[in-house]
């Protein structure tokens, strides 16, 4: 990886590695290791594994300070949604780490610089190079400062993104029941599609939304559906 790049990516999350090795290895895919003969610790798998432990704790941190109040079973739904795939690739590219990614030829040409399994792995290793190289307070620190936004929405009531989560558990407690997604229609190219998805329940529509996966329309369908009962209550 250019030395640039790398640096670049260090500015950002505003810390002074000791280390900057550990930096390229957790940019670096199996796919580049194996191709460019490395060998088989030489890719970012075993800094992921060592910083998906570092964010967990990092994160249930950050969440019992910041909500004294709340009960064990709230904390643990909140977690899970800040250390989703989703969230991860968010963070990462905000980090702009599809740039910095190490991949092999055929990875970089299936589109594994915007794969957001691929994403969310490089976030994590980042946070074990980060934990290797400079400790668990940087490691804090950079956690609060990458998070904030979603700690924020945790404040004010909600992730951005979960709102099927939060339907979820609202039907259940309201109703004993889970809301139903339908595609009800697909619009535009095979390269470009849109989907139309409605939260559905008790066979009544009660929120409809758009994306460009099925996933996006069906949180939206879900969101339109949730803040809608909302305002009711």
């Amino acid at each position: 990886m250019d030395r640039k790049v790398l640096q670049a990516l260090v500015d950002q999350l505003e810390i002074t590695p000791a280390a900057l090795c550990y930096y390229q290895q957790a940019m670096t895919h199996s796919s580049y290791a194996h191709e460019h003969g490395l060998g088989s610790n030489a890719h970012n798998e075993r800094l992921e594994f060592l910083g998906d432990a570092v964010l967990e704790l990092a994160v249930s941190e950050a969440l019992y300070l910041r909500f004294p109040d709340f009960p064990e079973g709230k904390l643990t739904r909140f977690r899970a949604g800040l250390v989703c795939e989703e969230s991860l690739t968010l963070l990462a590219n905000q980090l702009h780490l599809g740039a910095c990614l190490r991949l092999g030829k055929g990875e970089a040409a299936s589109g594994g610089r915007q794969r957001p399994s691929l994403l969310a792995d490089a976030f994590e290793a980042l946070l074990g190079a980060i934990y290797l190289d400079l400790g668990l307070d940087e490691v804090r620190k950079v956690v609060e400062k990458q998070f904030a936004p979603l700690l924020e929405g945790l404040a004010n009531g909600c992730l951005r993104h979960d709102y099927k989560t939060l339907m979820q558990e609202y039907c259940q407690a309201a109703f004993g029941i889970t809301p139903d997604y339908q595609i009800v229609a697909e619009q535009g190219p095979d390269h470009s599609k849109i989907f139309v998805a409605q939260l559905v329940l008790h066979g009544k529509a009660l929120g409809e939304g758009s994306g460009r996966s099925k996933k996006e329309a069906e949180q939206e369908a879900a969101r339109e559906a949730y803040l809608a009962l909302m305002r009711k209550e």
